[in-house]
């Protein structure tokens, strides 16, 4: 087939096991060495470890996200020559393992944004939402960052006073704890999850107060350079992930946003193996993207793919809304990235099958009553994978009618 169905796997501690995947139809799994804190090495004993599980339960892993770039690499700090060391070694070390995509982003701090991890949608389920008045209300009057008034707009800034006025102790506890411990501390974040976990964010935060984007793009062109080749020589994709959302926040730097963006990242280094990880979610919280425009321009570097869709509440708000309904024509992009797919099978490429995972999910029924991470619910996201397996297989078999090239069981036309 294409298309390889993954799902992210947060390993032993997570509450769905392999087990559970196998009977939902899961082909490849997504996960990482999640107990490595960024800039340490991955060991092949690490890497085989969590692999052989793996692969014992009948499943590959398809795919290593993520392998953590660290804040010293980002800042270019005198660390980053030791971690960027340990990042091309982890890449050695996962080639002689026979792992071949490795996903990994390049945002300053946030690893992605929430305000809302509880938002109720109108037919009962709970998603997550990102309000940007939210946002400003924890910039501008809990965290207080100096001058993150000018990094709003003054009816942003305005409604954001109105609501931080009205907001309980408690309320603004939960805000922060969102935005910073609920959302981080599963995914080897920069921040602390610790009782000074605030001011340890302002410490993290007030290093780039001197790193602009041209400095942050600088460092980024310094790693992919150092990386490349050596994922050259191991056989491995890199694919960095959009910045989520994808438009500046807290006055960071953000360079993984916009066509021209991903136009100057490929640019950097034009090796086939200097990828991307397609998330259609990240890249369309930001209004200015057109996906169809993006995906025409660059599906030769996608490797890797992340299924979700959001919907816009009004200009400052949107959130997840399952993954047929939104604001992201979900079936139109699969199309395209079929048709990708089968342009690269006619010029006789090795890489036609695309992992593609099922990206968060709703809450809905017994999620209600088990232990996930925010966006990793099991029912929720098996919703999501049904859904998209369908789309799959229409527009396979739309294919093979048209054409009468048979689709064997397996996978070979």
């Amino acid at each position: 087939m294409y298309f390889e169905k993954t799902w992210r796997w947060f390993g032993c501690k997570d509450s769905i096991t392999l087990g559970d995947l196998k009977q939902i139809g899961v082909e490849g799994i997504v996960t990482a060495l999640y107990d490595v804190k960024p800039g340490e090495l991955w060991t092949i004993n690490g890497i085989k470890e969590i692999k052989d599980k793996i692969e014992k339960d009948g499943f590959r892993w398809s795919v290593v996200e993520s392998l953590p770039v660290s804040e010293e690499i980002k800042l270019n700090t005198e660390k980053s020559r030791e971690h960027i060391e340990n990042f091309k070694q982890s890449l050695i070390n996962l080639g002689n393992c026979g792992i071949n995509t490795v996903c990994y982003n390049f945002m300053p701090v946030l690893d992605w944004v929430r305000t809302d991890i509880h938002y109720l949608d109108e037919d009962g389920t709970e998603t997550m939402l990102f309000d940007l008045v939210a946002f400003a209300v924890f910039d501008m009057f809990i965290l207080k960052r100096p001058n993150a008034e000018k990094n709003y707009s003054p009816e942003v800034c305005l409604e954001a006073k109105r609501e931080f006025e009205k907001m309980e102790a408690n309320e603004k506890e939960k805000l922060t704890s969102t935005i910073l411990v609920y959302t981080q501390r599963f995914i080897n974040s920069a921040i602390s999850d610790n009782g000074n976990f605030l001011d340890s964010f302002s410490e993290a935060v007030d290093k780039y107060s001197k790193i602009d984007k041209n400095i942050l793009k600088e460092h980024f062109s310094i790693f992919i350079n150092e990386v490349v080749p050596v994922a050259e020589k191991c056989g491995i994709k890199l694919c960095i992930h959009p910045d989520d959302p994808a438009f500046p926040l807290l006055g960071l730097p953000r360079i993984a946003s916009t066509i021209e963006d991903f136009e100057w990242i490929f640019s950097q280094n034009k090796s086939v193996v200097n990828g991307l990880t397609f998330c259609a979610g990240s890249l369309a919280s930001n209004k200015n993207n057109d996906l169809v425009e993006f995906l025409g321009r660059f599906s030769s570097k996608i490797y890797f793919a992340h299924i979700r869709n959001i919907q816009f509440l009004n200009e400052t708000r949107f959130y997840e809304s399952g993954h047929l309904k939104g604001s992201v024509d979900i079936f139109k992009v699969m199309r395209l990235l079929f048709k990708e797919l089968q342009r690269r099978k006619r010029k006789g490429q090795n890489d036609i099958q695309l992992p593609i995972r099922v990206d968060h999910g709703k809450i809905m029924l017994d999620d209600f009553y088990r232990e996930s991470n925010p966006g990793y619910p099991l029912i929720g996201r098996l919703k999501g994978f049904a859904e998209i397996s369908g789309i799959i297989s229409g527009i396979e078999n739309e294919t093979e009618s048209e054409s009468g090239d048979k689709i064997q069981p397996n996978g070979i036309r």
